[in-house]
């Protein structure tokens, strides 16, 4: 890190992503074709930069499933030319991941698509309308840099839990039965912690601030709706309490097994919500507790964190790329995948001509290539080919915080691991900032199940590990030279 403290330039911009027609939805094993616009889409950008050593980087939030590279390296096309002063490499674009917002392409998509009415938007025309509309909001934050000051701080809100379900003959299921006599645990543990990062003007007036949980937006994951789940609700509240014109920042940390919805105990959690006045509905009432829950650990923290304003502060922002080793497709692998394949196309024969973007025969449709990715990774290793995956990871520095970086649904437990061993007072972890699919630990792989499955986690445990010991390393060598 820098010899001194030095100030910070910060400017903040936000744009509205929400489609202006009908999109297929991303997410869930069927066709989802928009009906409507529940609420509206954002993408919120932060620019900060040290005064005189020019240590720079702009963190981008989108209300989407995850951040396709075609997003990311338009989007760096764009700034490349629109600020010839900002290096392109450090702009950090991160997903909320929403399951009601349109589907991006994808270089490695989980499965192939059915053909879709024309009045759909295509993939890559909401995307390019993603890339403009982010670039401009990353624009007018750097454009808008001031002298400015920075708070942060830990609080606490109950908003994801695992959402893994282990049985007594030792499997696991993502989202599994409870109510049954092979019940046994909760796989893994939950983290309630929200970290906090808060801006300010010269004058020390809040201009905006990063809200960072370990938990996916997906309260309304199956609706046919336009939405940004339980991060609309959380903006307005946080905005009712702290001025409309505040910037909010959202982050999803890491949460590859995590839920905002509890296997357990629900009907009893149902009832309290109904007492709390949020409604019948079950997962649109979570997304209003959540909110509450999430502004209730903003209001906590914040007159604390606002004890502590630095107006200097060490900064240093490293961007590297990690070599990871994929998983190994295995001889059962290719013959599982062989089995599905067969079984699912027998299927839909039997559809016939039934509507592509029906769920009927969507989800067949999509559970063949999702199999295929096997038989495709299994043949593609036999020539010597994906062995390995390059991905970006960025790490930030801000005086005895950290922040880092990966593009994944990593799995909770790695990034407790980060957490633990960083010699930061305080680590945010942002995942999906890229195009990635689900990383799972040591003991999810046992188990099984989706999220551990080979066709939706080309990278395993040793991977997900490699990110852990790097960026620690990076962290506390940087750390050293304070």
């Amino acid at each position: 890190m820098s010899e001194s403290n030095e100030k910070m330039l910060i400017g903040w911009g936000a744009k509205d992503v929400t489609p202006k027609g009908r999109v297929s939805l991303q997410g869930q094993f069927h066709v989802r074709l928009s009906d409507a616009v529940n609420d509206p889409l954002s993408t919120t950008a932060l620019a900060v930069e040290s005064e005189n050593s020019k240590e720079q980087a702009i963190i981008v939030s989108l209300d989407a499933i995850g951040v396709a590279n075609y997003v990311t390296n338009g989007c760096r096309e764009v700034l490349k030319k629109a600020i010839p002063d900002f290096d392109p490499g450090k702009m950090l674009i991160s997903a909320t991941h929403t399951h009601t917002a349109p589907a991006q392409p994808r270089e490695k998509a989980a499965f192939a698509d059915v053909k879709l009415p024309e009045d759909v938007l295509t993939k890559e025309e909401y995307s390019d309308f993603l890339i403009k509309q982010i670039s401009a909001a990353a624009i007018d934050a750097w454009n808008s840099r001031k002298p400015g000051a920075l708070s942060w701080g830990r609080g606490h809100a109950v908003v994801g839990f695992n959402r893994r379900v282990s049985y007594l003959d030792g499997s696991t299921t993502m989202y599994g039965k409870t109510d049954i006599p092979n019940f046994s645990h909760i796989e893994g543990y939950e983290d309630h912690g929200v970290d906090l990062l808060f801006t300010y003007d010269n004058q020390h007036q809040l201009t905006g601030m990063i809200v960072n949980v370990p938990c996916p937006s997906q309260c309304t994951e199956g609706a046919y709706f336009v939405s940004a789940d339980f991060w609309h609700e959380t903006r307005q509240v946080i905005r009712k309490n702290h001025g409309e014109q505040l910037f909010i920042l959202p982050q999803c940390a890491a949460a590859g097994d995590q839920s905002p919805r509890t296997m357990v105990n629900r009907r009893a959690d149902a009832r309290m919500l109904r007492l709390k006045g949020y409604g019948d509905e079950y997962n649109q009432a979570r997304r209003q507790d959540i909110a509450a829950k999430i502004a209730a650990a903003v209001n906590d923290v914040l007159p604390l964190a606002a004890r502590e304003i630095h107006d200097q502060v060490e900064f240093c922002h490293t961007v590297e790329d990690i070599d990871l080793p994929c998983r190994i497709a295995s001889d059962d692998d290719l013959s599982t995948a062989k089995r599905e394949v067969a079984e699912w196309k027998r299927k839909l024969e039997e559809l016939g001509d039934a509507d592509p973007s029906s769920i009927a025969y969507s989800s067949v449709f999509r559970r063949i290539s999702f199999n295929q990715r096997v038989i495709d990774f299994y043949e593609a290793q036999q020539r010597g080919e994906d062995r390995t995956r390059k991905v970006e990871s960025h790490v930030l520095l801000i005086d005895d915080i950290a922040m880092c970086s990966n593009c994944f649904e990593y799995f909770l437990d790695f990034g407790l691991r980060i957490k633990e061993r960083s010699n930061a007072l305080q680590t945010f972890i942002v995942q999906l900032a890229g195009e990635g699919r689900y990383l799972p630990t040591e003991r999810a792989m046992k188990g099984g199940g989706y999220g551990a499955y080979i066709a939706s986690t080309p990278i395993g445990p040793e991977g997900g590990q490699l990110i852990v010991d790097r960026q620690v390393e990076t962290i506390n060598k940087k750390m050293e030279r304070k």
